[in-house]
């Protein structure tokens, strides 16, 4: 969320009867401490909900007044103010956990998010490296670390355990030393909704860790380091822009490769799990994902290659 709808959030949230302004920080608070979700998905949620909540007051309602037709009617302005799919998903997802909390709580005599319905999102298949691709990918990083140098053994590292383990990107970066057991080659993660998992990485990704623990991470270390396994020039911990950044630079470096975030190397990492024989509950365990419907998605990708060889090597394919 940038500043300026921050801004407009806080204004509109502002603007709220008292009441109603209670029951958001409450539902703030629920979030934040007993679901245990993320900053950033808090601060999501919370300004959906203030965005519904300031449409109903422009109709006279409060909370305990809203009802289908309320929630519909700030829906059907979002759409119209042009906001996608996905968008009127995400929103209606977000308002259906407040009207449900709210009805629990007392606040809302009946849960009308239950019938709400929005447009269904798009699914589309991940832009993915080739299997090919990423091997070019990590030994184009391993030859720009063969020099030593610290910024360049961390980048390596960072490559080759995102592309080994499909980790999160903040996942990655929320990485402590003693998360990472090397012997092993096991890193404990803790991913959303604060669920640990260990996913196993393989023997380029340990080599590259080790390198960068053990000659490169004491260079970037200050007194006041935190323990964590990525640290930025200034001694701190490393944040996800800077990884997009490094993804993007190792990706750019090898000519031909389509753009990918740290994203696409983790749907890459499970595109080429389940095109070497992983199944799909296996693979939706290292991922970490809460649904199988989620991992699916994968099998689209590669059905399509599957068809793309069938078409160019089967005698029979045309």
């Amino acid at each position: 969320m940038g500043t300026g709808a921050a801004d407009g959030v806080r204004a509109v949230r502002a603007g709220l009867a008292e009441a109603d302004r209670r029951v958001v920080d409450a539902f703030e608070r629920h979030l934040g401490l007993e679901r245990g979700l993320s900053e950033h998905t808090v601060r999501a949620y919370v300004g959906d909900v203030v965005s519904m909540l300031g449409f109903a007051r422009g109709l006279g309602v409060g909370v305990a007044g809203i009802e289908l037709g309320t929630l519909r009617g700030w829906l059907a302005r979002m759409r119209d103010g042009g906001a996608e799919r996905a968008s009127l998903g995400r929103r209606a997802a977000a308002v259906r956990t407040f009207t449900a909390w709210a009805h629990r709580q007392g606040e809302m005599p009946g849960d009308p998010g239950l019938r709400l319905v929005a447009p269904k999102r798009e699914r589309r298949l991940p832009t993915v490296l080739r299997e090919d691709q990423a091997a070019e990918v990590m030994a184009a990083s391993a030859r720009g670390a063969e020099q030593l140098d610290p910024v360049a053994l961390r980048d390596h590292a960072i490559v080759e355990l995102l592309y080994a383990t499909g980790v999160r990107v903040a996942e990655l970066c929320g990485l402590d030393v003693d998360d990472v057991d090397l012997a092993k080659r096991l890193v404990r993660v803790l991913g959303k909704g604060g669920k640990e998992r260990v996913v196993p990485f393989g023997a380029p990704a340990a080599t590259a860790v080790r390198l960068w623990l053990d000659q490169g991470r004491q260079t970037l270390a200050r007194d006041y380091s935190p323990p964590a396994v990525w640290l930025g020039a200034r001694g701190g911990r490393l944040q996800p822009a800077s990884v997009r950044r490094i993804v993007r630079d190792a990706v750019d470096a090898v000519a031909g490769t389509p753009g990918v975030s740290p994203h696409g190397l983790r749907h890459s990492a499970a595109t080429h799990l389940l095109e070497g024989g992983a199944d799909l509950r296996s693979v939706q365990e290292l991922l970490g994902h809460a649904t199988l419907s989620t991992t699916q998605l994968y099998t689209h990708v590669t059905v399509d290659r599957l068809k793309a060889i069938h078409d160019r090597t089967h005698p029979r394919s045309r």
